[in-house]
């Protein structure tokens, strides 16, 4: 039914479009990041050197103390709010939760306010984490849904939203034929395009469109931000969102990543990370719809640089020579400069509608 060498997941994903026809792409993207025994996330530790990608709170410790640095000054701009929850959705190696903790212990009550609240379906990311949060209790949960909602929330997000399950939809005149993932002559897992539809949830696209043009929707994304946001409007705290992404989408950003290198997104079903940037205007609707307030989209880089990234660089480089030195640099580079993580890394704030500004964002326009 499948080439030679593909994965389980490849063999039974082909077997059930063989059986029940071609599958959406969220569907697909789904089964291979989530299937409880041969998803990519239930396999194994992607992150890291030895992984198949790193992200920025592995890049650099600096990285989680400017993010703890800006969640003290809403904490203290808030009025101190004890107790309050501090949750991380998609926690990694628990090395960011880590490097917050580590930076808010220097206002004092703050770290004893924390409860601390980890939304991660993976037991062997769970492991890694409660190893890395030793001392520190912890809650864990599978999904947003199980998480109280009866207290202010301090939410940081990075490089969560951009594994939600995408749609794809490319315009044909007025209508919009949706991506597909069928089979081939061979049993080849393949690409493909369902008949075109005229989709009202699309309708403002064809403004900024033209004919062939790809333009991609994560149902998962706004759906979490709206309710984050919702309690954030009613109970006080604060939500960073950071993720590689743009305003609005446009264009075919699906992709796959095996060992740091790019790869076939349906080649190796289950054995490589799939994602997709994070389009921005969906998530700043749904924090307005939910009654919050929003910054603006703000780079990275220059979110870092306001909070005080190369003042800490700078301290930490006292105690540093030769390669370490010279690795503090690239990393304080890579989080930073406009040409590598700096800009093509975008952050999102939502907070209470007549709370100060999160510092480091900027105000969205009027």
């Amino acid at each position: 039914m499948s080439m030679p060498g593909t994965t389980v997941l490849g063999d039974i994903l082909a077997r059930r479009i063989a059986a029940e026809g071609p599958l959406r792409l969220d569907h697909y993207m789904a089964e291979c990041l989530l299937h409880p025994d041969h998803g990519y996330y239930a396999t194994r530790d992607p992150f890291g050197s030895s992984g198949d990608f790193i992200t920025a709170p592995e890049i650099s410790q600096m990285f989680g103390e400017m993010l703890g640095v800006a969640l003290t000054q809403v904490w203290l701009d808030q009025g101190r709010p004890t107790p309050f929850l501090l949750v991380e959705p998609g926690p990694g190696r628990g090395t960011l939760m880590a490097d917050v903790l580590r930076a808010i212990r220097a206002v004092p009550g703050m770290a004893e306010a924390a409860q601390i609240h980890l939304i991660e379906a993976s037991a062997t990311l769970r492991e890694i984490q409660r190893a890395r949060l030793a001392g520190h209790a912890v809650q864990w949960h599978d999904s947003l849904e199980t998480l109280p909602d009866d207290g202010p929330l301090f939410l940081l997000a990075n490089e969560f939203l951009d594994a939600l399950p995408i749609r794809q939809f490319e315009r044909r005149g007025d209508a919009w034929a949706e991506r597909q993932v069928g089979l081939d002559a061979t049993g080849a897992l393949v690409p493909g395009l369902a008949p075109p539809l005229p989709l009202a949830a699309l309708a403002h696209r064809l403004a900024d469109t033209q004919d062939g043009d790809i333009v991609e929707i994560c149902p998962g994304a706004p759906a979490f931000v709206g309710r984050v946001a919702a309690q954030i409007a009613a109970r006080g705290g604060v939500a960073i969102f950071i993720d590689y992404g743009n305003w609005r989408s446009l264009g075919d950003t699906f992709q796959a990543l095996r060992a740091h290198r790019p790869e076939n997104p349906f080649a190796t079903p289950g054995m490589a990370d799939l994602t997709a940037h994070v389009a921005f205007e969906p998530l700043a609707e749904a924090a307005r719809a939910a009654g919050a307030a929003c910054t603006a989209m703000t780079p990275q880089g220059v979110v870092l640089e306001r909070l005080g990234i190369t003042g800490r660089a700078q301290a930490l480089a006292q105690n540093l020579a030769g390669p370490a030195l010279d690795a503090h640099i690239a990393a304080h580079r890579r989080l930073t400069h406009p040409e590598e993580m700096g800009h093509l890394f975008q952050s999102l704030a939502v907070y209470p509608p007549l709370a100060p500004l999160p510092p480091g964002f900027d105000a969205a326009r009027a």
